[in-house]
């Protein structure tokens, strides 16, 4: 299992672990499980389903609450910077205007002489809330978002479906590669083992004066040169190993080996004319490019609307209540105003409001405009886009279909040239014991053997390779990311009855 996305590996970690022998199917679903590429573009389309599904809400209301509550307190003084006995309002605004108990003039209760003040210290507790509702009657730009993420998610799955095929590719790749370099060690390997059994034979017969010197040191500079190549064949194998590694995402400890016997595929069984008809239908490489030109030409439109009028409902209701509260009263200069002061009051109300709303962009300096151009000018480059794709994905398969045939063609003759090879080295070496030919062939026909073997070897993998980079552009693949993924090393049948178009 792979390890957490953000983690580096430990010291310990990274230390050899086990060698994890894998078949190439193995290797698929491990690859298709594991791979950090192919998760992250997963997290592109549940991102582009987000989109959509939020895009998709404005076709309906919006329904929001408010409520708001706080306490607010002051202190004031009012003050009379003139009397108010000359209003003519009688004895009440008189400043002898009433009686006291003991019959003396006094003023009346509401008379205030200049400079006369009142001061108070306020508070006040309110609470507002309510319901807001708005909805877009008339928006000629919702239609158009809709569609543009809907585009997008469309683009997004056939970048995944893309993205199962050219991993699956590359594991093959990596897989095949593997498998040839841990052959070739085999093969150098039992090439240096042949070498020290001859250089022993040499040995003796030098000893017993049956061969010159120069065969012993002739002998000792091909086994040097065959370790080389057994050493630079051990390294390419490690190398491969970590390329595979890497691409399944397996922990830093763990070391990939392939267990399938290196077998050859069989002939492509479609021809080239066919093979290309059934890559352009339904690739979701060229799908997903038409995919965003339908979601560029979706978003200009919507840009573009926003020059166009747009009319919206709202609706808002909700209440209120507040207490206020008087307290720390002060009388100075005779008193003020004749107001009277309420201590302690609540008050308690309701609202509620509806009504349309018209808005519409008149002038922006042509910002919108060049906006939505920008858009189609886009659009129209996904066109060439398209163009360009369509042309190297033909390329791809001639590339891969002319090489199929060559490496079949090359195998067939590497095939025949090993069997050649291996029984003129057996004759050869005979001939060499027993004193009838000299080092000098035995030397030349071991490098023909090794040769056809490493040619037999190259051929049969490049035909593998030029077939998985064929089926690659036929493969068929889920565009959910939830659906399950079988890998596939052939063509079945009912493919290959699409393919041409037969029942």
């Amino acid at each position: 299992m792979a390890g957490p996305p953000l983690d580096l590996p430990t010291p310990q970690q990274l230390q050899a672990g086990g060698v994890a022998s894998l078949s190439l199917e193995q290797a698929l679903a491990i690859a298709f499980a594991n791979s950090a590429t192919l998760q992250a573009q997963r997290e592109q389309v549940a991102a582009a389903l987000a989109s959509l599904q939020a895009a998709m809400g404005s076709y309906w209301p919006t329904i929001s609450a408010f409520a708001n509550g706080g306490y607010e307190g002051s202190r004031s003084t009012t003050t009379s910077n003139k009397p108010n006995d000359n209003l003519g309002f009688g004895p009440l605004f008189d400043p002898a205007g009433l009686l006291d108990s003991a019959g003396q003039p006094t003023a009346g209760p509401f008379y205030v002489p200049n400079g006369g003040s009142a001061a108070d210290t306020s508070g006040e507790w309110g609470v507002e809330a309510g319901l807001q509702l708005n909805y877009a009657l008339l928006d000629f730009a919702r239609t158009p978002t809709v569609k543009a993420a809907r585009a997008s998610l469309e683009q997004q799955r056939n970048t995944y479906a893309n993205q199962l095929r050219s991993l699956q590719l590359q594991v093959s790749e990596a897989y095949y590669q593997l498998q040839q370099d841990e052959q070739l060690v085999r093969v150098y390997d039992a090439n240096l083992r042949n070498d020290l059994v001859i250089l022993q034979d040499t040995l003796d017969l030098k000893q017993a004066g049956l061969v010159p010197r120069l065969d012993v040191l002739r002998r000792r500079a091909i086994q040097a040169a065959d370790e080389e190549s057994l050493i630079q064949a051990l390294a390419d194998r490690a190398v491969a190993r970590r390329q595979l590694a890497v691409l399944l995402n397996l922990p830093a400890s763990v070391t990939p080996s392939p267990s399938d016997p290196i077998v050859v595929q069989p002939r492509w069984p479609l021809d080239l004319d066919a093979s290309l008809l059934a890559a352009y239908r339904g690739n979701p490489e060229l799908e997903a490019i038409l995919a965003t030109r339908t979601a560029l030409a979706q978003q200009s439109q919507a840009t573009a609307a926003g020059l166009l009028p747009k009319l919206s409902l709202f609706a808002s209701g909700g209440g209120s209540s507040s207490q206020t509260s008087l307290t720390n009263f002060e009388i100075g200069g005779g008193g003020c105003c004749g107001a009277t002061d309420l201590p302690l009051s609540t008050t308690n109300g309701w609202d509620w409001s509806a009504g349309l709303t018209l808005t519409w962009l008149l002038f922006d300096a042509g910002t919108t405009a060049g906006q939505a151009r920008a858009l189609a000018k886009r659009e129209a480059a996904t066109a060439q886009q398209y163009a360009a794709t369509r042309n190297d994905i033909r390329l791809r398969i001639e590339q891969a279909f002319f090489n199929h045939e060559a490496s079949l063609a090359k195998l067939s003759s590497a095939r025949r040239g090993v069997a050649a090879a291996l029984e003129a080295f057996r004759d050869v070496r005979l001939r060499y014991l027993t004193g009838l030919d000299s080092e000098l062939n035995v030397s030349n026909t071991q490098d023909r053997l090794i040769n056809s073997l490493v040619q037999r070897l190259n051929a049969t993998v490049a035909v593998n390779i030029t077939y998985a980079k064929l089926l690659k552009e036929l493969l068929p693949m889920p565009r959910d990311p939830n659906a399950p993924i079988q890998p596939q090393l052939q063509l079945t049948q009912l493919q290959l009855s699409s393919a041409t178009g037969q029942p």
